[in-house]
């Protein structure tokens, strides 16, 4: 396998005169969870279709697993699992009947990891695939994604819908036991704690952009939250440097600020903090605290 998995030189895509993706320069090296989060409208399910050659790109190119993605041939996709939120399966089908048809399309079939993987739901090859429970669905489509032997698993908001019991079933089909090992994952949710359980990447896109790759712990260590006790006028907050979020509590200013570490502190203080302090944030507060910063918000009436 490349070194890349996925990598992406100034790619665009637009839909009339709106910019889905912007000029995106993106690398993802092979053997490890890379978590794709964003708001929605940040291009993750263009960037998604472009990359397994369901859509062209207006400008710039693609690859995926070596291969670029408007060149994709049978044996390329066999190399790829794909799962995503919607589950969909043809519901007429007994699930013996739906498995027997994946395992002839895909020569490199693992019986065992499919046995893994749906043993960790209550699904019997009798039933038919209109019978089944939303995650079980769920579960049915990470068992035969994970069984091809993918050397690339594309997971989009794959447990979006499902309850906290399904959900905690998928993901620990997904990292724990055999099937999954020596795959890369490529996991778009919207939920911060599934991503910290699986991600070591963690990408950001916004607008169409790239906005930050890197571990999950180091973009938490971009963002402060820092308290202040500010007896007079606050300053204003556009003022501020790498604000993200202000809000008054109890008398106090709380500020979530975006890469700007103790310097923060000196700069309250010379608007009149008489003391400040500052503590670590959780990934879901940071990210959203980061998105939320520039995303569009109704017009005042």
């Amino acid at each position: 396998m490349d070194a890349d998995v996925i990598r992406t030189y100034a790619l665009g895509k637009r839909y009339g005169g709106k910019q889905a993706l912007d000029r995106l320069d993106l690398a993802l090296p092979a053997g490890q969870v890379h978590a794709v989060v964003g708001a929605n409208g940040a291009g993750k399910s263009t960037l998604f279709r472009i990359l397994l050659g369901f859509l062209a790109p207006s400008e710039g190119r693609a690859t995926i697993l070596g291969r670029d993605c408007d060149r994709l041939r049978p044996q390329d996709r066999a190399r790829i699992g794909f799962v995503n939120e919607e589950h969909t399966l043809p519901a007429w089908m007994r699930v013996r009947q739906l498995v027997a048809m994946q395992h002839r399309h895909y020569p490199r079939w693992r019986q065992p990891a499919y046995d893994e993987v749906i043993g960790h739901y209550h699904v019997h090859d009798a039933q038919r695939v209109g019978q089944l429970s939303r995650g079980e669905r769920a579960g049915l489509n990470l068992a035969m994604a994970l069984a091809q032997s993918p050397e690339l698993l594309i997971l989009d908001e794959p447990t979006l819908g499902l309850d906290v019991v399904a959900k905690r079933a998928f993901l620990e089909a997904l990292l724990h036991g055999n099937a999954a090992r020596g795959c890369t994952v490529v996991y778009c949710s919207h939920q911060m704690e599934e991503v910290e359980r699986v991600a070591d990447n963690l990408v950001i896109l916004e607008g169409g952009r790239l906005r930050h790759t890197g571990a999950p712990d180091d973009f938490c260590e971009r963002v402060w939250h820092w308290i202040a006790d500010i007896p007079f006028r606050a300053p204003d907050p556009a003022t501020l440097p790498g604000l993200l979020q202000h809000q008054q509590i109890d008398g106090l200013h709380h500020y979530l600020v975006f890469d700007q570490g103790e310097a923060f502190g000196s700069v309250l203080r010379l608007a009149g903090a008489r003391r400040v302090q500052h503590a670590a944030v959780g990934l879901d507060r940071a990210v959203n605290a980061f998105l939320s910063t520039h995303h569009a918000a109704p017009a005042a009436a």
